[in-house]
């Protein structure tokens, strides 16, 4: 792996760092991004970004972003897990781990463990949720290899797919 420089962003930094978000997606998506998300995703970044608690860190390779990850706290009683799970989890706050992207000529090198832990580590949350199509089962295996497990399916939107929900004990 490249010696990449991480960096934290927060709800303020956003307009500095929208495009390199959207642009980072972008390739890390290639050809398998369908266009309407392609035009979806801008309106996701704001979402987030727009949030108070967001944070976001990207990867740099001198001034190449190669990759992000972002999130920010759940609001109390709207966490993905809330439909999945009979006892709620008796850790506390939630953190909603929202988007991970990689260059596609970044992956296979811990690019996505780096962000991945950079992003979770000194939270005031105790669990992290997150969300993965239940067709990518590459992607759920990785996150299961750091900790994180399956609690449910959710489908958030009508037109979005089916997710795994996922949870981990904090610190990651």
């Amino acid at each position: 792996m490249a010696d990449l420089d991480v960096r934290r962003y927060a709800h303020d930094d956003l307009p500095e760092i929208r495009q390199t978000l959207i642009d980072i997606h972008a390739d890390a998506q290639g050809e398998a991004m369908k266009d309407d998300f392609k035009k979806k995703f801008p309106w996701f970044v704001d979402h987030w970004g727009g949030n108070p608690g967001f944070a976001c860190v990207i990867a740099w390779d001198g001034d190449t972003a190669v990759g992000f990850a972002y999130g920010a706290p759940a609001t109390e009683g709207r966490e993905w897990w809330r439909d999945c799970l009979d006892e709620p989890p008796t850790k506390g706050r939630t953190f909603s781990y929202s988007e991970l992207a990689v260059r596609q000529a970044y992956r296979k090198q811990g690019v996505a463990d780096l962000l991945s832990r950079a992003l979770l580590t000194d939270r005031d949350e105790t669990i992290a949720q997150l969300l993965v199509d239940v067709t990518h089962p590459k992607v759920q295996d990785m996150y299961e290899s750091w900790g994180f497990h399956k609690v449910g399916e959710r489908q958030p939107f009508p037109d979005s797919p089916v997710y795994a929900v996922m949870l981990v004990d904090l610190p990651l």
